[in-house]
C-alpha cells in the first residue's frame, strides 16, 4: 500500500522543507548555499503556486518548487527548479512524482521553460532531469567555489507543451 502523498506545500511544511534543504547543503553537491535561509527568505524566493511536498506517514520527505529566473516580464514563464529529498527517501521514485505534478501545474500557470543548474558531480540529479524530459544545454566550468573547491554546473532545460 502506497502511503506517499504528493500535495501542495502549506506554511506548516516549511520547517521540514528547510530541514531537508539543510541535508542538501551538507552533501556539498546540491547547492552553493552554505546557510539555510530563513522561512521568510525561502518563501519570497519560491513561486507561491508552484511548490509541492511528498509526505509519508505525516512527515514531509521531499519537496520541489520553482523560483523565478528574473523579475523582467519577458521571463515570467521561465522558472528554476529545485528538488530535494530527505536522505532516507532517495531512489524510491519520489522525485519523479514531484516533478510530474510540478510540470503539469507549471504549464497551467503559463510556464514554457523549466531550467536547472546542477553540480556536474551530481550525476543522479542529472539522470533524474533527463528522465523528466530535460536536456543539457551547456556546462559552466568552474562557475563558483564551495569550501574552496571550484565546481562546474550543468545547465538543463525542459520546454513545456504550451
Amino acid at each position: 500500500m502506497d502511503t506517499l502523498i504528493i500535495r501542495k506545500m502549506e506554511k506548516k511544511d516549511l520547517k521540514e522543507v528547510l530541514k531537508i534543504y539543510k541535508e542538501g547543503i551538507e552533501t556539498g553537491m546540491a547547492t552553493f548555499e552554505t546557510i539555510v535561509p530563513s522561512k521568510q527568505v525561502w518563501d519570497e524566493r519560491h513561486h507561491a503556486a508552484l511548490r509541492f511536498v511528498a509526505e509519508e506517514h505525516n512527515r514531509v520527505v521531499g519537496w520541489i518548487s520553482i523560483s523565478p529566473v528574473s523579475t523582467r516580464a519577458v521571463y515570467s514563464g521561465v522558472g528554476e527548479v529545485s528538488v530535494y529529498l530527505s536522505s532516507d527517501h532517495k531512489g524510491k521514485g519520489i522525485a519523479s512524482r514531484l516533478f510530474k505534478l510540478l510540470i503539469e501545474t507549471s504549464e497551467k500557470e503559463g510556464f514554457w521553460t523549466l531550467q536547472s543548474s546542477i553540480f556536474a558531480i551530481n550525476t543522479s540529479s542529472i539522470q533524474l532531469h533527463k528522465k523528466m524530459g530535460f536536456r543539457i544545454v551547456g556546462t559552466r566550468e568552474k562557475i563558483a567555489q564551495l569550501d574552496g573547491i571550484w565546481h562546474d554546473t550543468v545547465l538543463m532545460e525542459r520546454r513545456l507543451n504550451i
